[in-house]
């Protein structure tokens, strides 16, 4: 393809797309930049149909390159970047869920879509960046693809609006906010908050629309100059006689009445027995080799005839599968304290959804360090979202966390940072892990919730309780729509949207929106945001029942923190040449001292007597001593004009000849001896800091 370049100015920035120079042998394939910041897209389709079944087979790869940045990862003997970071896999599930709704379901074709940081440059963050490529990189190949998309990030900064701000800007928003979409209509949320009411966020959701029109547009323009004309996809599809022979056994059995039930393993249970007699058929009028794939063909079909009765039941009569209203929140239960030896833990149970959450808190130096391709920092709020096989009746191989649980985890996360305690009014690190310990709906926000039962639990003094809660659209046409409360698995398997809303009685602290149509718009951004305000108030008072404040007294297991401050000039002293003196502290009171640069020493231990010694010892070796302090000194050297005492560990003061009595003294040596204790008061410190001491003021005073 002949190399060509394209240019738009959005968010007072030059955004440049170009194409023909790197990666031709791809479908298609484009560079993006946004300032300094470069990202490559490539978009691949395979050939023919995948042997994956069940679903259409779409790869999203997000790859960091840490020389983007002018950095050498790793340690002296790995250097080769490896497992993705957390955000690499964030950036990478915001990038899918923008553009696998405008695929074809039924398409089998593999897909697979890689961006690749070039070159970063600190300010513009390449998620935005990364969907705007990807977009453009399926737009101008032969993929069958609805889009383009596009997304931008927008802060409020002064209560102003700010499209795309720089990392400097976004330290002093309200608001951090990616928004994606096409040019009609919005498909993707993600957005951390300040508390910041539903009124502004709406505001947030129209001030990003305009712009992602705008790219989304310049995107399109592009395709039609050069875009490919599009193949024809491998699409899972048998006769229209063999579908329309499937969809009447399905009804014919009562598909309609077995999607609608309270338990969710009676609808598995009933929906089964279904779809056996499907299997029969289907076995009795194919070959060995066709069952397979008929087989396929007649789940596709089961999905698409349960989503078309959920969409009419719920649109012609509010009718919802377990038949509670469209507003109406499943049955909520909350406990705290069901642990003996954790630090702290809440249980909160929604409907058949239930997630134990569990705070553990360590001391400053148990931070988690980050370092990734964008930043080096260090985080003291962590949250980890699991979710066994077993939360869904299942049996699979534990193999750690996926891009769900690194996702849900994230969200629960972001959601409390707004209320947090700053490191000054309580030092601790904190780690909170959600153990979904069953699921029909919404995980991520009963995480949320458990998240603020453990956290007053275990005494971490929250600004404010935050609740969170699921909600999901049903979309007949842009005017005719039905807003879900609380949406359950069903709901959301076969509804049109998942949104996910977090915060506190003043505002929004996370969002998340997933969408399986084109989009939505922003009407029903508008309906679903306020109608869960409500819901989150109603679920706000259930938590606020169950523990109303943050307790007074952590648990008697959690560690306690010292905090002291001493002169910064003083930390050598503290630690001691080559850590002596602080490593002699620790093994001798078993304590845990963390130090910072400004001077501050956080001492760790959950024995308070430990950890009184260790500061009285750092104290002593910290104390500025000021002209009229008495001690009692240990001599340490004898000289002809006096004798050298230690007052404090490390701090020396000169006895002069003169200063040991009234009278007239010959030698040093008969009044004392190296080791023998003196009573001694400070007299001065002169101009080049030196101590000198005096006894027989100590004398004259007793």
């Amino acid at each position: 393809m002949e190399q060509k370049k394209w240019s738009l100015q959005i968010g007072g920035r030059v955004l440049e797309i170009e194409t023909g120079l790197l990666a031709g042998q791809a479908n298609g394939s484009v560079t993006a930049r946004y300032g300094d910041t470069v990202v490559l897209a490539t978009a691949t389709m395979s050939k023919g149909a995948s042997r994956i079944t069940g679903y259409f087979p779409l790869m999203v790869d997000f790859e960091e390159r840490y020389y983007a940045a002018g950095k050498i990862k790793g340690s002296r003997f790995i250097k080769r970047e490896g497992r993705p970071s957390d955000e690499a896999i964030l950036t990478g599930r915001v990038v899918d869920r923008t553009i696998r709704p405008l695929f074809n379901g039924r398409m089998r074709n593999e897909v697979q879509v890689i961006v690749t940081v070039l070159s970063i440059d600190g300010e513009n963050d390449p998620d935005t960046v990364s969907v705007i490529a990807a977009s453009a990189a399926l737009a101008i190949s032969d993929i069958p693809w609805n889009g383009p998309v596009a997304a931008v990030r927008v802060g409020q900064v002064n209560s102003e609006l700010v499209l795309n701000p720089v990392n400097g800007e976004l330290a002093e928003s309200k608001l951090d906010l990616v928004i994606s979409g096409t040019k009609d209509k919005i498909n993707m949320l993600e957005a951390g908050a300040k508390e910041v009411p539903e009124e502004e966020v709406i505001k947030a959701f129209a001030f990003g629309k305009e712009a992602i029109t705008k790219i989304a547009t310049f995107i399109e323009d592009i395709a039609k100059e050069v875009g490919k004309e599009k193949a024809e996809p491998a699409l899972l599809q048998g006769t229209p006689e063999f579908e329309a022979k499937v969809k009447e056994i399905l009804l014919e059995n009562g598909l309609a009445g077995a999607l609608y039930d309270p338990s969710k393993k009676v609808i598995e249970e009933k929906t089964k027995a279904i779809k056996e007699k499907v299997s029969k058929y289907i076995k009795a009028n194919f070959s060995a080799e066709e069952i397979s794939r008929q087989e396929e063909i007649a789940e596709q079909v089961f999905e698409e005839a349960s989503d078309e009765i959920v969409h009419q039941n719920i649109l012609e009569k509010g009718q919802r599968p377990d038949g509670r209203k469209t507003d109406e929140i499943r049955k909520i239960t909350c406990q705290v304290g069901i642990l003996p030896r954790t630090h702290g833990t809440g249980l909160f149970t929604r409907g058949e959804t239930q997630a134990l959450t569990v705070t553990t808190l360590g001391s400053p130096g148990d931070e988690q360090i980050i370092d990734t391709m964008e930043v080096d920092m260090k985080k003291r709020y962590i949250h980890h979202y699991n979710f066994p096989p077993y939360s869904v009746g299942e049996v699979r191989p534990m193999r750690g966390p996926g891009r769900r649980e690194v996702g849900h985890g994230a969200l629960a996360e972001k959601a409390l940072v707004p209320v947090l305690p700053s490191k000054e009014e309580f030092p601790y690190t904190i780690l909170l892990v959600s153990e979904v310990l069953s699921s029909n709906g919404s995980s991520s926000m009963a995480s949320t919730c458990g998240s603020t039962l453990s956290l007053m639990d275990a005494g971490v003094p929250i600004k404010r309780p935050v609740s969170g809660i699921a909600m999901g659209i049903i979309v007949g046409s842009d005017t005719n729509f039905k807003v879900l409360t609380d949406i359950q698995g069903l709901e959301d398997h076969y509804g049109d949207m998942d949104f996910k809303a977090a915060g506190t009685e003043l505002g929004i602290t996370a969002l998340q929106m997933d969408v399986k149509v084109n989009g939505v718009t922003l009407e029903m951004l508008e309906a679903v945001l306020m109608q869960s305000k409500g819901n989150r108030m109603e679920i706000m008072q259930k938590i606020i029942g169950t523990i109303a404040a943050p307790r007074a007294e952590m648990s008697q297991y959690a560690p306690r923190i010292v905090i002291m401050h001493i002169n910064p000039d003083k930390i050598r002293n503290v630690i001691g040449t080559g850590g002596k003196i602080i490593n002699e502290i620790i093994d001798e009171t078993g304590v845990q001292i963390d130090i910072e640069d400004d001077g501050s020493i956080f001492i760790t231990s959950p024995d308070a007597v430990a950890a009184e010694k260790a500061k009285q010892w750092i104290d002593n070796l910290t104390h500025e001593v000021k002209a009229g302090e008495k001690f009692n000194a240990k001599i340490t050297r004898i000289m002809n004009f006096g004798a050298f005492a230690e007052i404090l560990p490390g701090q020396e003061g000169l006895i002069h000849i003169s200063e040991f009595s009234e009278k007239r003294i010959a030698r040093v040596e008969d009044v004392v001896k190296v080791g023998d204790i003196v009573p001694v008061k400070v007299k001065e410190i002169d101009s080049q800091g030196r101590i000198n001491l005096s006894v027989k003021a100590v004398a004259k005073l007793l």
